[in-house]
């Protein structure tokens, strides 16, 4: 998970309400469920002490926001009165969760609402091709279709010379527009850092496509069968496939991120270490790069009065000068840690066993 989005949060002061629930809508009833099962995590919020201003602010975003379409989870955070985060998560959590704490909870955001890669979809046509690209944040930074000319771009039938050459004529036009829109999505896809590239569309133009595409872009591009252009948000099973393919490549790179850290733990002088004390004393260094959530249940860690000053032992925070040490989770102080000094946050699930629940990639020595 990037964490820069997170930034508002590093900076507010607690304490914070943060809420994680199934948002799903899917059914006739789905917002009278919502609006049932809202009172119920309202409820938990104010008996652990939520003030009623931020509870009202939760409200409104929360029953006044637009549904989601079909199966859904929620992420909102609070806290001064303000909403800080509100996100949907591709898959809803297992179950509902209302946490009021000194620090945002927000490693429900690693396991459930880590964002697709950039990627960029095109389909095409003998025509054209209609393109999007969306950034790492899930931004839509570019949408527009790239054509060339329908003019005289049907085949003919008959052997005559003359017809031969009107079908070779139309072969090179549609060789030209091709080419314009491989053009664009090679661009594109350089531009926003894509990791993925989908090529939908008729299945002669989409091969071309990807056969006029760079051999660097090419490697990261996938073909899928449904969808035509003209057909846009329509296309449900286009959608499906899409989302699929980010799934599965969002799974790739938290196995990239388990793999890397086994590596390099492996090595006598590897970029990773495990356990609390190591790992929140290269949090205080500044030093990860990367850190990675296993199963840390209820342990606890110190505070201090940066987000960053995390430790097992009163004593290190102290030395810092700080004499305001704070027992506090560490699945919420230690994400934040990494947020403050701009590390990622992946959650690893069962792919490792982590000591602690935690292990961080480091920056350097």
């Amino acid at each position: 998970m990037d964490t820069t989005r997170l930034r508002d949060l590093v900076e507010t002061d607690g304490p914070f309400a943060s809420v994680y629930f199934d948002d799903t809508h899917n059914t006739e009833d789905a917002a009278k469920q919502r609006e049932l099962l809202w009172r119920e995590l309202r409820g938990e919020l104010a008996e652990q002490g939520a003030d009623e201003r931020t509870l009202a602010a939760l409200d409104d975003a929360v029953l006044d926001s637009e549904p989601p379409v079909g199966r859904a989870g929620r992420a909102v955070v609070a806290a001064a009165e303000r909403v800080l985060l509100d996100q949907w998560l591709a898959e809803p959590p297992p179950r509902p969760v209302a946490r009021v704490s000194r620090m945002p909870y927000v490693l429900p955001l690693a396991e459930l609402g880590e964002l697709p890669p950039a990627h960029v979809v095109a389909v095409v046509d003998r025509v054209g091709a209609d393109v999007t690209a969306v950034d790492e944040r899930g931004n839509v930074v570019d949408s527009r279709t790239v054509e060339g000319t329908d003019t005289h771009i049907s085949k003919v039938r008959g052997g005559a010379w003359a017809h031969r050459n009107i079908q070779a004529h139309a072969e090179e036009l549609v060789k030209q527009n091709i080419e314009k829109a491989a053009e664009h999505v090679a661009s594109i896809t350089r531009s926003v850092g894509a990791t993925l590239v989908v090529v939908a569309g008729e299945s002669q133009a989409r091969k071309a496509l990807i056969d006029a595409l760079p051999q660097g872009v090419r490697e990261s591009t996938e073909e899928v069968e449904p969808g035509g252009r003209k057909q846009g948000s329509g296309n449900e099973e286009l959608d499906l496939l899409i989302d699929e393919l980010l799934a599965e490549a969002t799974a790739r790179r938290k196995d990239e991120v388990a793999q890397r850290f086994s590596a390099a733990l492996a090595q006598p002088t590897g970029l990773a270490v495990q356990g609390l004390e190591a790992v929140t004393a290269a949090l205080r260094e500044g030093n990860v790069e990367t850190l990675l959530v296993g199963d840390p249940g209820d342990t606890e860690v110190l505070t201090g009065s940066a987000p960053a000053l995390v430790a097992t032992q009163e004593e290190l925070i102290t030395a810092s000068g700080d004499d305001t040490a704070t027992r506090a989770r560490a699945d919420e102080a230690l994400p934040m840690a990494a947020a403050a000094v701009d590390a990622d946050v992946v959650s690893v699930g069962d792919r490792l066993q982590l000591t602690e629940g935690f292990g961080a990639l480091l920056r350097h020595d």
